[in-house]
């Protein structure tokens, strides 16, 4: 226990100076086995949309994380496959009520296991309006938002390249679904929004586009 409350403390003050954008957040290592198989793990998969007013621990996030970009070999090779190893794929966390964790934006460095503060302050609301009014982003303690630089993929494989990135985000998401599964999150994956607007509520770059948000919290 106080091995846990020392990792949450580093994680969350473990920051360089500075103004509160471009802070980096060094996270804490991911937890092993959640002691429910991969089996269990697809059977048990379902779309949640309702969740409790409960906030998760950064802990769970970073096993999401993890399951979303992680790297998970020597070569740099990540959780989820990518054509080429090009990883094209940018997550985000918009965070509201994560112990731990101040609320904001954050965008997940997978190399380093950490998180740069992209701005601060509460955003779940305007990332759901910008989503159609979808109740289910403003009422979780956090979502994830997969992001696409396509010129990173289609460098190499050309417009075909756009399919391939495509795929991906479906393999991160699908990895998320089964990583909340494990750790009894729900999450569901949502795609009806405006893109304008959800690149300008994230600080996208210009040549980056949302492809999916993912509201996370306990069902």
């Amino acid at each position: 226990m106080i091995v846990r409350i020392l990792l949450l403390f580093l994680a969350t003050y473990a920051s360089c100076s500075g103004n509160p954008e471009n802070t980096i957040i060094q996270l804490p290592d991911r937890e092993q086995d959640s002691g429910i198989t991969l089996v269990e793990a697809i059977d048990q998969r379902r779309s949640i949309r309702i969740f409790t007013k409960d906030s998760i621990t950064l802990p769970e996030l970073v096993r999401i994380l993890h399951s979303a970009q992680g790297i998970t070999s020597e070569r740099g090779f990540r959780a989820a496959p990518s054509a080429g190893a090009t990883y094209p794929l940018s997550v985000f966390v918009i965070a509201e009520n994560v112990d731990g964790l101040e609320p904001g934006i954050y965008r997940f460095h997978p190399r380093e296991n950490s998180l740069m503060t992209v701005r601060t302050g509460n955003f779940l609301h305007d990332l759901a309006l910008a989503a159609l009014g979808q109740r289910c982003i403003s009422s979780a303690p956090v979502a994830i938002a997969i992001v696409a630089d396509y010129s990173i993929t289609t460098s190499v494989y050309g417009d075909r390249g756009v399919m391939y990135v495509h795929m991906e985000a479906g393999h991160v998401s699908q990895n998320i679904y089964l990583q909340c599964t494990a750790i009894e999150l729900g999450t569901v994956a949502i795609g009806a929004f405006t893109d304008n607007t959800v690149a300008e509520v994230l600080g996208l770059e210009e040549n980056e586009t949302p492809l999916y948000i993912m509201p996370v919290g306990r069902p």
